[in-house]
């Protein structure tokens, strides 16, 4: 038996070979990407201004709440009302404003004698290992004297007009600025001073370009010490027989026992040294702007 085979019909599929088809021509398709959002940015953001407000608010409305329900009586602590009312008519009767400036002079010309003394003696004893030696020990000594015990010598000494005042003020300001302008010199990295003396540097240079960049951190929190000692010094030196200033208005309301008044010159206090602070810290990102540090999360 013989099999024939028909010719192939012409009419039939193609069976050339199979080309490439699209799905493997073509580049596959770009996959979409999610950004990964950290779960803490995810909640909703409180802007800082009202988180940065929010405790002294709830204390003011705490206070309020207190007198208005007798606990707090007027002959202990007058209510938030009363002191806002008494604060207004001391600014308008000028007497206020006028012991502000007075005391803003005194913390003004302390601080900047302070600031001198305290960084002078910390550049000499900081640079020089002689200059440690003569300066550092005497510094250390005089540091831990209370500087309030002094206010009898000084009284001896200056009289009882501005000098005691503002010299007491300036022992307040030295100290802090003294040990934290010391210990940024001391803790530049030793490896920065060889780096710096392999590129040419001279001792000058050494100090202006790697010491005191590298103190310069130290010498800021120590200004805002300062600072603060400088209000509490104040209140001290305010009490050596003031006929002006802040202190001169507190001790008039004890004398009388007006406790609002003295509340109004604690409040005063407080937001003269909060204003202090908030320069210095505006200082301190202007000039830190080279050092990145951590701002809390």
């Amino acid at each position: 038996m013989s099999i024939s085979h028909a010719p192939p019909d012409s009419s039939g599929p193609d069976i050339s070979p199979i080309s490439t088809s699209k799905a493997e021509t073509d580049e596959p398709a770009p996959l979409d990407l999610v950004p990964l959002v950290p779960t803490s940015s995810r909640r909703t953001r409180v802007p800082r201004w009202l988180r940065r407000t929010t405790g002294p608010l709830v204390l003011f409305a705490l206070w309020q709440l207190l007198s208005s329900t007798g606990v707090l009586t007027s002959d202990v602590l007058a209510s938030p009302g009363r002191i806002a009312h008494v604060g207004w008519d001391l600014i308008d009767s000028g007497s206020l404003t006028s012991a502000m400036t007075t005391s803003l002079q005194r913390v003004a010309i302390g601080l900047l004698l302070g600031t001198v003394i305290g960084t002078g003696l910390a550049l000499v004893s900081g640079l020089f290992r002689i200059g440690e030696d003569l300066v550092d020990a005497p510094v250390q000594m005089l540091r831990t004297v209370p500087f309030v015990g002094l206010i009898p010598l000084f009284i001896i000494w200056f009289g009882i007009g501005e000098a005691p005042k503002v010299a007491i003020i300036t022992l307040g300001v030295t100290f802090p600025l003294y040990l934290n302008v010391y210990a940024g010199i001391r803790g530049v990295d030793s490896q920065l001073i060889e780096a710096g003396e392999s590129l040419g540097l001279s001792r000058w240079g050494l100090v202006r370009h790697v010491v005191l960049p590298g103190a310069l951190p130290n010498a800021m929190t120590g200004l805002r010490y300062s600072l603060g000692i400088a209000w509490l010094a104040l209140v001290f030196a305010e009490q050596i027989n003031a006929d002006a200033g802040i202190g001169f208005l507190m001790v008039q309301a004890r004398d009388f026992l007006q406790t609002d008044v003295i509340v109004v010159c604690l409040i005063v206090y407080a937001f003269l040294g909060l204003l202090a602070d908030f320069l210095v810290r505006t200082l301190e990102r202007l000039l830190l702007q080279w050092r990145p540090t951590f701002t809390g999360r």
